[in-house]
């Protein structure tokens, strides 16, 4: 298929924050779950978290050397036959009766996780022939809800400049964000689904942040992103995962199993979807790194499952969490 990893170099100008992207095929109108606007922020929140972290370009490239490696050598597994259980806490901050989800949509989409991660999902059987060989299967992370925190706000919608993760900006500090995945769950505005932070970032902002309507399968999760897709998609980000493209057209995502992508894909493409880059290869449109409806994404693929694994070997960004 393809790639060599590349230089650390071209590496930070891959994604920091993700959102899901919308094409102009219709959605479900009673869900009244419009996306548009900015829906990917990366290279403004790349840009931003460079100048205020002089020394985060500096992490993200020893964690990419531990990832190399980690690739180079899959007998230096950290795993002896389990999984790693991440506890997650879930922050909730919202104006409206409705904004306030459920405790059963929390626990809904930390299911949906957990499915996704051990490749026990209904749909992951529905992977084309063409890629069957290099499905993920089991990524041996697990996730667990640790606590629930509430908090009531009279800010309407947040942005994508973390004040949702401060106290001091109305927002919810981060519990112990170094042994706990923090979720940020809230009304995102300019059309923004989600986003996460990569591994060598500040564990003061470390987490993942979504949109209320975006988080998990039932209460106000609102079609086409009503699956509980959009966390899938934003922890594989805060696991060292890139686009699927690589953020530019026939981008490298740093994994050699995936297609070459033209780039992102919308809505629910029919299958066989080549791309035009080198090789014409057919496109991995069902990937949860690219950006289809959440009906219509549904693996991981084997070296990205090895790229996440990576991040809990020593010096790979997550190593607090496999503890």
């Amino acid at each position: 298929m393809k790639k060599t990893l590349l230089a650390f170099a071209g590496c930070i100008l891959f994604s920091i924050s993700c959102t899901k992207q919308i094409n102009n095929e219709e959605t479900e109108p009673e869900s009244e779950f419009t996306i548009s606007g900015d829906r990917c922020a990366s290279q403004e929140v790349l840009d931003a978290q460079l100048q205020q972290d002089p020394g985060l370009a500096l992490r993200m490239e020893a964690i990419e050397r531990v990832t190399d490696e980690f690739i180079k050598h899959p007998t230096d597994r950290f795993l002896s036959g389990g999984d790693v259980v991440i506890p997650v806490v879930v922050n909730v901050l919202y104006k409206t009766t409705a904004e306030n989800i459920s405790q059963a949509q929390i626990q809904s989409q930390i299911d949906v996780l957990n499915a996704d991660f051990a490749a026990t999902n209904s749909d992951y059987n529905s992977t084309p022939a063409i890629f069957q060989s290099v499905r993920s299967g089991n990524t041996h992370v697990r996730f667990v809800l640790d606590q629930v925190i509430r908090k009531s706000t009279s800010k309407k919608s947040w942005t994508t400049n973390d004040a949702m993760k401060k106290t001091s900006q109305g927002g919810i500090d981060p519990t112990s964000p170094t042994s706990k995945l923090n979720i940020w769950v809230c009304n995102m505005g300019g059309g923004i689904l989600g986003y996460a932070q990569f591994p060598g970032g500040n564990s003061a902002t470390d987490g993942v942040v979504l949109d209320d309507r975006a988080t998990g399968n039932t209460g106000t999760a609102a079609a086409p992103y009503g699956l509980g897709r959009t966390a899938t998609h934003e922890v594989g980000h805060w696991l060292n995962l890139r686009h699927i493209w690589g953020d530019a057209s026939c981008g490298n995502d740093q994994v050699s199993d995936t297609p070459t992508h033209n780039t992102s894909n919308g809505g629910c493409p029919a299958y066989p979807h080549y791309s035009t880059c080198a090789g014409t290869p057919v496109e991995m449109t069902m990937n949860y790194m690219d950006y289809t409806y959440d009906a219509c994404m549904y693996m991981f693929s084997a070296g990205q499952s090895t790229r996440m694994n990576a991040t809990f070997a020593p010096g790979g960004g997550r190593t607090t969490f496999a503890q």
